[in-house]
């Protein structure tokens, strides 16, 4: 079991990226799987603010496009959306008391990191160095086929 980040999700649906190949094939995969994935709904609407802002993505869609492709991907029978239970508050408490560095853009971050921790997730695949700060996630880049740790921030 393991989540998928927003980066994966938006070189799957750039087909103009140098990534597109690996982690298009990637999510057609897990999309037929019978083995559990995982997204949260902060990595669904990051996907449609980055996939539909011109500023940032190459060819922006439109949100009628970028919502399609989000519609596919929750199609998937394997896959299921980590919501905050009742027991959030505490485990974002003891993340937030055991890496006090944490702010600015982290912040996301340590919500897909906290809700992992929450729901007994330790991988998730992204592009994202900055998932490594967390000691309690296993990183893997779909581009390198490899784990990466790094330090955690103190």
């Amino acid at each position: 079991m393991f989540v998928v980040d927003t980066n994966i999700l938006l070189y799957a649906a750039d087909r103009d990226c140098p990534e597109h190949a690996v982690c298009r094939r990637r999510v057609e995969d897990w999309r037929k799987q019978v083995t559990p994935w995982h997204l949260t709904w902060g990595i669904v609407y990051e996907f449609l603010r980055v996939s539909t802002h011109p500023n940032v993505f190459r060819k922006p869609f439109s949100m009628a496009q970028a919502w399609s492709f989000v519609e596919a991907v929750l199609a998937s029978p394997a896959l299921t959306i980590l919501v905050a239970t009742d027991r959030h508050r505490r485990v974002a408490r003891g993340v937030l008391a055991e890496m006090p560095a944490i702010r600015g853009n982290l912040v996301f971050d340590a919500f897909t990191a906290i809700l992992m921790r929450e729901h007994g997730l330790k991988t998730i695949y992204t592009r994202d160095a900055d998932f490594n700060r967390f000691p309690f996630i296993e990183v893997i880049d779909p581009l390198q086929e490899r784990r990466r740790k790094a330090p955690a921030i103190s």
